[in-house]
């Protein structure tokens, strides 16, 4: 694990400071990051104002370095497999043939490539007819065309519609239709999806596209009447041919529209988030002011998160302006074991950042524990004596903790690429345990919070405030960015600025720390949602006071006495139980996920519950160690032994972490099927759609609860 550059002690200040006074009752003052009290940052750089500039800005500063990087894929390797049967008797199995990916080591465009191939698709864009009212989609996976394609738009001021790669079809035909798309690009993979809606959308002109498609593929695509098929490099040769001074009058402002970034469609229809250009750079620039000790140009990113989420767009933009190469991989290759020939993207890449989301970062302690667990006696007891004696003695002995990494996880943190120096953890929050874990054994792993509405700014916990006492955080906020906390009385948290909340201390349920929904202003806040004046008129979402407009989040923030802001909860994941009560899902599912016996969970309650109820799709592999079982997954799920495992590992994570009574399952139900966003039980950006889990396990979850006398 390579060294931090740590700034000095202090650097941030107090961490936040009130540049105000509450304006009203039931509200905190507002705060700023410290160090930014009397100048929000609006830009990385003064020369830049739009995100072209920082292309502009990156060929001049970094020229021949190393800047988006790829892998071609060599070889498909196929290896036919006896696996256990699904849904068959015990012991019997059937063959599957799996496949595996042979890949080149990473190719690379340096920064003066890169500036010139976006040049040469946005010159032949303009040049087939795509003006600055017209809006192209972008449906496909995080990959150097994508960012070829979303560059060139934002160089000739045409909108960018995102989408994720995982939408299903009606979600695709409504990023489509609402901004009345004339184009779309996408890849060979998504290109029978594309066909398929294309009868539906009727303002598509053009399908842009990469790789090698099958003839069949191409005339479903061209089969509809008044479409045209371009395939990218067809794009660049045309665009070469012409000259640059088209583009002389195609040039964006930092008003101009960037790209409509539609979310996952989490609460229903995905809402298309406008982000300007402004917005976008002065995203850009708060995570540099934050990070950039730690993002040193020549240094190395892997990037693999979908380019539709706003955390994966602005980190790729932050790469370009410091001179950082991204390197795309697929989630399917990351790792050593699941390629042949070659070495996985990690360790091909061998990567100084990784910006990740819960779910990552739980596999792979999952994975290791689970190694661990399997191991001797002597090799467990040798590994978690290794975690304590770093965890309270490193701080305080010097070299304790370089000893233990290079003795006892070493073999760990190579598994990760070696050269690692922080990650960060974003999307959702993620359970203590596992922050701890990774802090202990693997790398520095700090949080950070946003939105989409936000550009994916919030808040961030740079690695100087990182220690034991931060865990949890969120971090200080955005330095683009101003925060106030406001009451949410019906659900009993305050600010303790209205004197009447009934709290001993006047501040919030903790007694001493203020809460409430968390209101943000600033540079990087959209202007609205892509026609929706239902939500941009709504006060529950957009509020002017004083002239000014604040973003109301829907999450519950907590000032701590450090200056650190927290996320309670969301206020829609706030449930009020039988008690009069209210449990908050979401922190209670990211300490259960961390639980090695779970893959995925859902918390349902109400409030003709006493206790929750808890879906989980089981971790297959720890729970058949745990049980030394065999039988099919279904009967395992089935099984009262399996329930009653799981449920007991939970109430565990409860009573270490303290919880009440009302936060701890009653029971548990498992799901033999994994939650996909092909079978709906996740949202396009992998998070748990809670709708449909409820609606698919609804009759169950009633039944235990009745049962249980509940």
């Amino acid at each position: 694990m390579a060294p931090l550059n740590l700034r000095p002690p202090g650097f941030f200040g107090a961490n936040t400071v009130e540049i105000s006074p509450p304006a009203r009752t039931g509200e905190t003052g507002i705060r700023r990051l410290a160090v930014c009290a009397d100048r929000l940052i609006t830009t990385p750089d003064s020369s830049i104002v739009t995100v072209p500039d920082i292309i502009s800005y990156a060929a001049r500063t970094h020229e021949h370095s190393p800047a988006l990087g790829w892998r071609d894929v060599i070889k498909v390797h196929e290896e036919v497999k006896e696996v256990k049967k699904k849904g068959g008797r015990d012991g019997e199995t059937e063959r599957k043939t799996w496949k595996y990916f042979e890949l080149s080591e990473y190719k690379y465009l340096d920064y003066v490539q890169l500036k010139e191939a976006i040049s040469e698709v946005a010159r032949a864009l303009v040049d087939i007819g795509i003006g600055t009212e017209d809006v192209v989609d972008i449906f496909a996976q995080t990959s150097v065309n994508w960012q070829l394609i979303s560059h060139a738009c934002a160089l000739i001021s045409t909108t960018a519609a995102t989408a994720y790669d995982t939408l299903g079809e009606s979600g695709l035909t409504h990023s489509l239709n609402e901004p009345k798309c004339i184009a779309v690009f996408t890849n060979p993979e998504l290109l029978p999806m594309v066909a398929r809606v294309l009868p539906h959308t009727p303002t598509v002109r053009y399908v842009f596209y990469d790789g090698q498609p099958s003839t069949k593929q191409l005339d479903e695509i061209k089969g509809n009447s008044g479409i045209r098929a371009i395939h990218i490099d067809e794009l660049r040769t045309r665009g070469r041919e012409l000259s640059i001074s088209i583009l002389d009058s195609r040039k964006p402002t930092p008003s101009t529209t960037a790209c409509i970034m539609y979310t996952s469609g989490s609460t229903g229809t995905p809402k298309g988030v406008i982000l300007t250009h402004a917005n976008l750079i002065a995203a850009v620039g708060a995570v540099h002011f934050v990070f950039s000790p730690h993002l040193p140009a020549g240094g190395r990113y892997i990037a693999y998160l979908p380019l539709a989420h706003v955390l994966e767009y602005v980190v790729e933009l932050c790469a370009v302006f410091c001179g950082i190469a991204s390197g795309y991989a697929r989630p399917k290759t990351l790792t050593d074991a699941s390629v042949r020939g070659c070495r996985g993207d990690l360790a091909a890449l061998r990567p100084n950042v990784l910006f990740g989301v819960p779910a990552v970062y739980e596999t792979i302690r999952k994975a290791v524990l689970a190694r661990v667990d399997g191991a001797g006696r002597i090799s467990r007891a040798f590994f978690y004596g290794a975690l304590t004696v770093k965890r309270w003695a490193g701080a305080y002995v010097p070299g304790v903790s370089w000893v233990v990494d290079r003795i006892v996880f070493k073999k760990i943190q190579e598994a990760v690429g070696g050269d690692i120096t922080f990650a960060v953890n974003g999307g959702a929050g993620i359970s203590k345990a596992t922050q701890e874990f990774f802090n202990d054994a693997v790398m520095p792993l700090t949080q950070g919070y946003g939105l989409t509405e936000t550009s994916g700014m919030g808040a961030f916990l740079p690695p100087e405030l990182l220690s034991y006492s931060t865990l949890g955080a969120v971090g200080i906020p955005g330095p683009c960015l101003e925060v106030k906390l406001v009451d949410v009385p019906e659900l009993g948290y305050f600010t303790g600025t209205g004197g009447d909340d009934n709290v001993s201390g006047g501040s919030g349920k903790l007694g001493h720390l203020q809460q409430g929904e968390i209101w943000l202003r600033g540079m990087s806040v959209t202007p609205g949602y892509f026609n929706r004046e239902d939500l941009n008129s709504d006060p529950s979402v957009f509020t002017e006071e004083d002239g000014v407009r604040w973003f109301r989040t829907g999450d519950i923030g907590q000032w701590n006495a450090d200056g650190t802001l927290s996320v309670v909860d969301r206020v829609k994941n706030l449930v009020k139980m039988r008690s009069g009560e209210y449990i908050a899902l979401e922190r209670l599912e990211s300490t259960y996920k961390s639980s090695t016996l779970v893959s995925n969970l859902c918390i349902i309650a109400g409030p003709e519950m006493a206790q929750p109820v808890a879906v989980v799709v089981p971790h297959e592999g720890n729970l058949r160690a745990e049980l030394s079982s065999s039988e099919p997954l279904p009967d395992l799920c089935q099984s009262t032994s399996a329930q009653t495992t799981v449920l007991k590992s939970l109430a565990s994570l409860a009573k270490k972490n303290g919880f009440a009574r009302m936060e701890i399952p009653c029971a548990v139900l498992l799901s033999s099927e994994e939650w996909t966003s092909e079978n709906g039980m996740c949202t396009a950006a992998g998070k748990v759609n809670r709708a449909r889990v409820r609606e698919v396990w609804g009759k169950e979850v009633d039944r235990v609860v009745l049962e249980g006398g509940d």
